[in-house]
């Protein structure tokens, strides 16, 4: 079972920044990825229909035998892990509860800022998750405009840097000492978000804190694999030429094939 895949499933591309943390946390690891392409974005979803999404996506990673699956989507974690738990056979993780876990970690003078999208805001998840963690002053922002920044590739462009600063002055102002990238998106941010907030502010990479929690798991259940050879398999379920060509600007390396299914049809 240890030389299985670890699964990887997201509503599309952002996942990729997991898959990126884990190839350099557990060169080893082969991940098979799963971005539902056709039925994105999840946060206009109802919390009915994203837990039916991230079932049916989980349930063919399942299928293709990997050996713990992550929901690397910040939507789907806020509302699907207790029925994947419930529903699979193997270790499931998403990516809120890790991301919390390293800002209470970090935080000095208690006060955290969060960032995502508009959905993954409006749930509370990561409010929640930090209260629950002991931090009681927590300012959330919705940053909707950075997700097509960064997939248009707009890394270092000026107008990207104006929006950081307009999404994160208001958190500042509320003397925030930590910063929780809570989209999978952001992470590829990070060099413009430390020039924008300067040596002052922790950055909490989500995805890296998902990798941090994948190698835990692993490690706990006896699953981790040895070596440095692992590879990646990508699947999606719409625009496969269009997510090869963001996959290789996410990962920073050339992409194989990308396969598409089915939605709803994973066999």
């Amino acid at each position: 079972m240890s030389d299985a895949p670890v699964g990887v499933f997201d509503s599309g591309v952002g996942g990729l920044t997991v898959v990126r943390a884990i190839n350099r946390l557990l060169p080893a690891e082969s991940v098979l990825y799963f971005g539902d392409t056709a039925r994105l974005p999840y946060g206009s979803k109802s919390p009915e229909t994203v837990i039916r999404f991230s079932l049916e996506n989980a349930l063919f990673l399942t299928e293709k035998n990997v050996k713990m699956v992550v929901a690397a989507c910040n939507t789907a974690s806020s509302v699907s892990l207790p029925v994947l738990r419930e529903t699979l056979g193997v270790p499931v993780l998403g990516v809120i509860l890790p991301g919390a876990e390293m800002a209470a970690s970090v935080t000095e003078n208690g006060r955290v800022g969060v960032i995502g999208t508009h959905g993954t805001i409006s749930s509370g998840a990561y409010q929640k998750a930090l209260a629950d963690l002991g931090v009681r002053a927590v300012s959330a922002q919705p940053a909707p405009l950075l997700v097509p920044m960064v997939e248009e590739g707009w890394l270092d462009h000026p107008i990207t840097e104006a929006i950081i600063l307009e999404y994160t002055g208001p958190l500042l102002r509320e003397g925030i000492d930590t910063l929780v990238l809570g989209c999978t998106h952001y992470p590829l941010l990070k060099p413009l978000f430390r020039k924008v907030l300067g040596g002052g502010v922790h950055l909490v990479d989500s995805a890296e804190a998902a990798a941090l929690k994948v190698r835990e798991i692993l490690d706990e259940n006896g699953l981790r694999r040895d070596g440095t050879s692992g590879d990646n398999r990508f699947y999606v379920s719409d625009i496969p030429l269009k997510f090869q060509e963001i996959a290789q600007r996410f990962l920073g390396r050339a992409v194989p094939l990308v396969t598409q299914i089915q939605v709803g049809r994973y066999d």
